[in-house]
């Protein structure tokens, strides 16, 4: 196992944090590991109490780690769609080597020069996504590696995010005691795995209902065009029900994942089943027709926010309809009720893993798949070091021996380096 390639993902959730280590045998990922606990310390995808999200992500690591027997240091993060701005850049280098030959260097700096643009101080660079380069004049090339020019360009979209977002996120990996050997931007990791080249040329939507909020992010021509977040979810649903049934939190919650429907005209009305009443010891029988006509009208409020935001943007026509995902997607009647509402062809996406295939790990897997294929592009290792551990004894992860003790950094310096490191650059 130490000799293996070890690859681990972190996803930080409204309602749950999702670590899954992978394993690369053969050109093809197996899950080897996963930890899935209850969220602290998040709301709405926005991490609100560090401590408590920290003690979150200790548990879910330890839970990965007992199941494979190693100890994690590295984890490639998800950052989330809120606050997230995409722009046009544009970078202008000449070639550095004597026989004018384009080399991974050249690729890299001309990248670091697409980085140089004014931002706002509260702003960070999360991701440059490639659209072209231009080699002397000569556009539409998708990789300029081996080609011989004197000058490099390349036209591309720049993610910048909220810096506060991106550093309480590095900042409570890092009190984990943990490494982040990546930083990837969870609508690009989504559809690493959900969805085709054909879906992202065609133009296509991809919805990922969570707990707390509902993310969008449209990509046309092959490239992430548009992407936001809703603040609306999976929990509104269950504050419904509770009120609706006049039931707790918990038991509304229960009661949506064990006889929830999301499409009316599909539910059972012989399918009954008993829910406490609150502050009493009384019950109430309901049957799933009546749950499924809360959930329905709650889902379809989400799914027609999703159309008045696209069509706030100008993005009236999708060719490849709508990719559904998340953890809410997997009510029974959810996509069907999708199709009606959204008039328009739609597909759940599941991760094709054992132990793994529900929507609520999309954003975990796809972690994996699109870190990898970026390394894969730019020679870069993302193997997370391990060490084979006995858990016979359980200790606290912050107990554990740690390595040598490094230079302190402040928080831009932090995200600065692995900014530069996202990109494969050398820096002294």
């Amino acid at each position: 196992m130490g000799d293996s390639e070890i690859y681990v993902s972190l996803d930080i959730g409204t309602s749950s944090v999702k670590v899954i280590i992978a394993e690369m045998a053969d050109d093809r990922l197996n899950i080897i590991g996963v930890g899935n606990v209850k969220s602290q310390g998040i709301k709405k995808g926005i991490i609100i109490d560090i401590d408590k999200t920290v003690d979150s992500i200790r548990q879910a690591i330890s839970q990965a780690e007992r199941m494979v027997g190693v100890e994690i240091s590295q984890v490639i993060v998800g950052i989330v769609s809120n606050q997230v701005t995409l722009e046009a850049c544009r970078g202008i280098v000449a070639v550095n080597s004597e026989n004018r030959e384009i080399t991974d260097e050249d690729v890299w700096n001309v990248m670091d020069a697409a980085q140089v643009v004014p931002l706002s101080p509260e702003r960070e660079i999360i991701n440059i996504l490639p659209d072209q380069y231009v080699v002397d004049g000569l556009d539409g090339i998708t990789d300029p590696h081996g080609m011989i020019g004197v000058r490099l360009e390349m036209e591309g979209t720049l993610i910048t995010g909220s810096k506060t977002i991106l550093h309480n996120t590095l900042r409570c990996v890092e009190r984990a005691g943990l490494e982040v050997a990546e930083i990837a931007l969870q609508p690009l990791a989504e559809s690493s795995i959900s969805m085709t080249e054909d879906d992202k040329e065609f133009g296509t939507a991809l919805i990922n209902v969570g707990a707390g909020t509902t993310t969008i992010s449209a990509f046309q021509n092959g490239k992430l065009l548009y992407t936001s977040v809703i603040p609306v979810g999976g929990d509104n649903i269950t504050k419904d029900l509770s009120l609706g049934l006049n039931t707790s939190t918990a038991t509304a919650e229960k009661v949506k994942l064990e006889h929830g429907y999301a499409f009316y005209e599909d539910a059972s009305q012989d399918e009954v089943f008993a829910v406490n009443v609150i502050g009493s010891e009384a019950q109430q029988h309901f049957n799933q027709l009546e749950i499924a006509d809360i959930i329905e009208a709650r889902m379809e409020e989400i799914f027609h926010l999703v159309l008045d935001d696209l069509n706030r943007v100008g993005i009236t026509h999708l060719p490849g309809g709508f990719v559904l995902t998340g953890g809410t997607m997997a009510i029974p009647g959810a996509v069907d009720l999708a199709a009606k509402t959204l008039n328009a062809h739609v597909r759940l996406a599941i991760p094709d893993y054992i132990g793994v295939r529900d929507p609520s790990f999309t954003t975990a897997v796809g972690l994996i798949q699109y870190a990898c294929q970026l390394a894969e592009l730019e020679g870069r290792d993302l193997s997370s070091r391990t060490e084979e551990t006995s858990y016979e004894e359980e200790q606290p992860r912050e107990s554990k021996p740690t390595k040598q003790p490094k230079p302190k950094k402040s928080d831009e310096e932090k995200v600065s380096t692995k900014m530069k490191n996202f990109f494969g650059a050398f820096f002294e």
